[in-house]
């Protein structure tokens, strides 16, 4: 159940009765501190300030029509401040919510009343180029939000729009021909470095009149449908894409050769698209070209800001692709939400792209289009992440250098175990801590990437949680028991066992946050707190010790039960694993 709402939906009603107009929202979060209670209701003062009425007086009403609302849920119920209602849940109602999750594999998590189709726009590497640091904000948090999404039960089209399309082509495919003129097995040896066969078109098409002659030819022939030239346009993508299918594999993201949706995908969509908007008086021509003229955005002088969607020439710009593409995801895929994981700094071209889908009706306003905007990594001097010569960081070595470092971690701190136990462990710490470390941060803000501080088994790290798991099935061997076969009944009594279950009662509230925000932060931050009040309560609780009472020693043991289950499938929809011991 997701406490929250319920709790909402009754202040809500409670409100209304006391006189609230209709649609006043109860506004209930949970409670900063413990003294204030579990939950604080803080709809009463802005309906009293609308009202003209002291928000005590009306926090009192509320309060008597929660009273008899919620005899079986709350100990306590008290008015605060200038009118905050302070909720304290009753112990024995938080052990009932407990039981039912613990005999689900579910933690409590109550699937979506309406599934939607949500597609979910993430990663886009480009052809001929390796991926990069810069690439994996928009893999890992959209893949979590893409998996949260799907535990829900929604329907979830991942759409990998790559960048599979342009007059890069041209010099791309020129040098290919000249490759494999000396070397017909070229694509299996020589493109092994994208970045080096990318830097080497670039070259050859500065400096040689000759190549880029052909390189333009080849440009015009490939957009003109040419067999030999999307041919050869097919064998780069289909080699870049083969290299980032084995990032995509060591990173444990959902995403797979079937989710490729490049740009190349709406070319014929273009022509049509100007033609219609042309039709509908939206774009007009303007020296040559054709443009869209939005009242929405105002240029320097103050006039309409022109968006150009055909060029002089005929070619089509990424804006027309993106109105293509938002089409195409509402008409084709049947799309009642997208989601786009696109950094921050497109945020403008968005907007003008999806004011154009509107005004042309190709999207409804019932159907979002979000742009779920990220900063970039940063490394510790406070600039962009890059290599110690200054280049951009290949994903790969990042996540190699993450291993090395993991695995003489994993070997200082556990000798004892074997070389394949290490690498298990070790494979799953270092990709955690990297996913983790950039998952733990508000995407809406830039990050510093700091080895130590990702590394580490203190803290809001991957590591950390993945511990807090070990640990716990460490009890359970201690204790002889199985994780899903505990007996009795919760015994809900210490203050540390109050704290842990109404800590726990909230993942559901939780994961319905990360699917509507899109933001996979405030589960890593959900799970840090949990796992800090799961040790705070082995340390004042014992369960394996002599002279604990069976029946206590049972529910202290589901507890534990109930902490690694939703530790184990919140690091799972972040795309994280857990390992036996570390």
């Amino acid at each position: 159940m997701n406490i929250r709402q319920f709790l909402d939906a009754k202040v809500a009603a409670a409100l209304l009765a006391a006189g609230a107009p209709e649609g006043s929202a109860g506004m209930v979060r949970p409670s900063a501190r413990a003294n204030f209670g579990d939950y604080q209701a803080n709809g009463v003062m802005p309906v009293a300030k609308r009202q003209g009425i002291n928000p005590r007086e009306l926090a009192t009403k509320v309060l008597t029509s929660l009273e008899v609302e919620l005899a079986d849920v709350v100990d306590k119920l008290e008015v605060a401040g200038p009118g905050f209602i302070n909720i304290f849940l009753r112990p024995e109602w938080v052990a009932k919510q407990l039981e039912e999750a613990y005999t689900t594999d579910r933690a409590g998590v109550t699937p979506a009343s309406q599934p939607q189709t949500v597609v979910v726009d993430l990663s886009a590497p480009n052809v001929a180029k390796e991926m990069h640091v810069g690439h994996l904000r928009s893999t890992v948090i959209g893949d979590a939000v893409s998996r949260t999404l799907e535990f829900l039960g929604h329907k979830v089209i991942r759409a990998n729009h790559i960048g599979d399309w342009g007059t890069q082509f041209g010099m791309l495919i020129a040098h290919l021909e000249e490759l494999q003129k000396e070397n017909p097995e070229v694509m299996e040896s020589e493109l092994g470095d994208l970045e080096q066969f990318y830097r080497e078109s670039k070259t050859h098409y500065d400096n040689n009149p000759d190549f880029a002659a052909r390189a333009r030819n080849y440009v015009v022939k490939l957009q003109g449908g040419d067999e030999w030239c999307l041919g050869m346009w097919r064998k780069l993508v289909d080699v870049t894409m083969e290299q980032n299918q084995r990032t995509y594999h060591r990173l444990n993201v959902n995403i797979s050769q079937e989710d490729t949706m490049g740009e190349s995908m709406y070319n014929d969509m273009l022509p049509g698209i100007v033609a219609d908007l042309k039709e509908k008086k939206l774009a007009v021509e303007d020296d040559g070209a054709m443009v869209v003229f939005l009242d929405e955005f105002k240029g320097k002088e103050g006039d309409a800001m022109g968006v150009i969607i055909q060029k002089r020439d005929g070619g089509f710009l990424y804006t027309t692709t993106d109105i293509a593409c938002a089409k195409y995801r509402y008409e084709t895929l049947g799309a009642d939400r997208v989601l786009y994981y696109i950094d921050a700094r497109q945020a403008q071209h968005l907007q003008h792209a999806w004011t154009i889908v509107r005004k042309a009706g190709y999207v409804p306003e019932s159907v979002p289009l979000e742009h779920h905007a990220f900063g970039v990594m940063l490394g510790k001097d406070g600039k962009p992440f890059k290599t110690r010569s200054g280049g951009t960081v290949k994903l790969s070595d990042l996540l190699d250098e993450a291993l090395t470092r993991a695995a003489a971690l994993i070997a200082e701190k556990n000798p004892d175990m074997t070389e394949e136990q290490r690498a298990e462990v070790a494979n799953a710490v270092a990709i955690g801590a990297v996913k983790y470390a950039d998952l733990s941060k508000n995407r809406t803000t830039d990050y510093v990437f700091d080895w130590d501080n990702m590394l580490s088994f203190e803290g809001n790290t991957a590591p950390y949680l993945q511990y807090a798991v070990t640990r716990i099935r460490s009890i359970f061997r201690k204790a002889g028991a199985e994780m899903t076969q505990v007996q009795g009944a919760l015994l809900i009594s210490e203050p540390a066992e109050r704290a842990l279950a109404t800590k726990l009662v909230q993942f559901n509230e939780v994961v319905d946050n990360v699917a509507r925000e899109g933001c996979p932060h405030l589960l890593c931050t959900y799970l840090y707190e949990l796992a800090g009040a799961f040790m705070s309560f082995y340390e004042a609780c014992p369960v394996n010790k002599d002279g604990v009472e069976a029946e206590v020693r049972q529910s202290r043991l589901k507890l534990c039960a109930l902490v690694a289950r939703e530790l184990e499938l919140g690091l799972g929809l972040l795309g994280i694993d857990t390992v036996e011991q570390m």
